[in-house]
């Protein structure tokens, strides 16, 4: 077994994913409650930072770099990545359908509500489901048939993602204000909320 940062990068931000989309059904569930505004204000920013963190920077990652290496040595797993690589590719819509859902409730009204709800657990769901199969199937594949140049490949480019909420690296000043709501806000295991 390799001792690849990059292996421990993609556990870590899995389980801060994890955690994030748990936060946000609870949130989700729980509605708004007396603070309308917080509370839309805080799913905005839970949906962004999926898109922006995950979306862009880890499964980037993972289809250009991690899938064909282990596609190549692996032939029996091209079935889960082709897989996994569709659902990539359905991530970034699912998360601009989510957005556009949560704008229609804000400002439409609650009747836009148990739309959003349906379509946030469904995500929820997909996403867990797509976090598991890599962990189960692509990870040990990879553990399996990746060399040292490979590990080194990939160590190199998921260290760059550095996403805060893995608790290994400070935000980028750029996200501060973004990270700052979500943890006020998100209870635990993302944040100090209720």
């Amino acid at each position: 077994m390799h001792p690849s940062s990059a292996l421990r990068t993609i556990r870590d931000e899995h389980a801060a994913l994890a955690a994030m989309l748990q936060s946000l059904l609870w949130l989700v569930r729980r509605g708004p409650g007396d603070d309308r505004a917080r509370f839309f204000d805080t799913l905005r920013a839970m949906l962004f930072y999926i898109d922006e963190f995950p979306e862009r920077l880890h499964h980037p990652k993972e289809s250009d770099l991690l899938f064909p290496r282990v596609a190549k040595r692996e032939p029996a797993v091209l079935p889960v990545i082709t897989r996994l690589e569709q659902d990539h590719m359905k991530g970034e819509s699912q998360v601009r359908e989510l957005q556009h859902r949560l704008l229609a409730w804000e400002w439409l009204g609650d009747d836009r509500q148990a739309a959003f709800v349906e379509a946030c657990e469904r995500y929820v769901g997909f996403y867990l489901e797509h976090m598991r199969l890599e962990e189960q199937e692509i990870l040990p594949a990879a553990q399996r048939v990746l060399d040292e140049a490979d590990w080194r490949a990939l160590d190199e480019a998921f260290e760059a993602n550095r996403d805060p909420l893995t608790g290994r690296y400070a935000p980028d000043p750029a996200y501060e204000r973004l990270f700052r709501r979500i943890l006020e806000v998100a209870p635990a295991p993302i944040g100090l909320g209720a």
